[in-house]
């Protein structure tokens, strides 16, 4: 209901979910509750890929392609924080959002330090330009935007058009 509606209220997540309002105060007390759950699981789950990831060694940018390609089937649910960030509950979920914001930059980093990714902008920004990238798509074409996501936030990244569509190719 989140990803369809942000400014959506308990009482239509309820409806949604086919319980009554109460039931849905009895597992989150208040949206601030379901949204700071909502992510802290992105978290887990972005930080637990990155984390894997990371350990591989890969070459950064097919470290990022790899990430796209394992977060894409849960970028749809997540997606939302991307606006709900630019909202009320901003600055809880970019606290919350903190570890993973950091893992990107680091990747990124390592990939300007390897002249992999261009140097135009720091890491931190680099990062967060492709990561909304990816989201932007997958809310726009969350069945068969995989591959566009990839490219698109690779090309954002500075990997030449050639290389970004070979490891978008390579991705399941």
């Amino acid at each position: 209901m989140l990803g369809d509606n942000p400014d959506a209220g308990m009482g239509d997540i309820a409806s949604a979910a086919g319980v009554v309002r109460r039931t849905v105060y009895g597992h989150f007390p208040s949206r601030l509750d379901l949204i700071r759950t909502l992510t802290e699981r992105a978290v887990t789950e972005m930080t637990a890929v990155l984390t894997e990831i990371d350990a591989a060694n890969a070459e950064a940018d097919a470290a990022w392609a790899e990430f796209v390609a394992r977060i894409w089937p849960v970028a749809h649910r997540y997606r939302v924080l991307l606006a709900l960030r630019r909202g009320e509950y901003g600055e809880a979920i970019h606290g919350l959002l903190g570890p993973v914001d950091q893992l990107l930059a680091d990747l990124v980093k390592r990939g300007q330090d390897r002249e992999v990714f261009a140097q135009h902008l720091p890491a931190g920004t680099l990062s967060q330009l492709a990561y909304g990238i990816v989201f932007a798509i997958a809310d726009s074409d969350p069945t068969n935007g995989a591959r566009a996501a990839t490219i698109a936030s690779l090309l954002t990244l500075g990997v030449p058009q050639t290389r970004a569509t070979a490891l978008a190719a390579e991705q399941p």
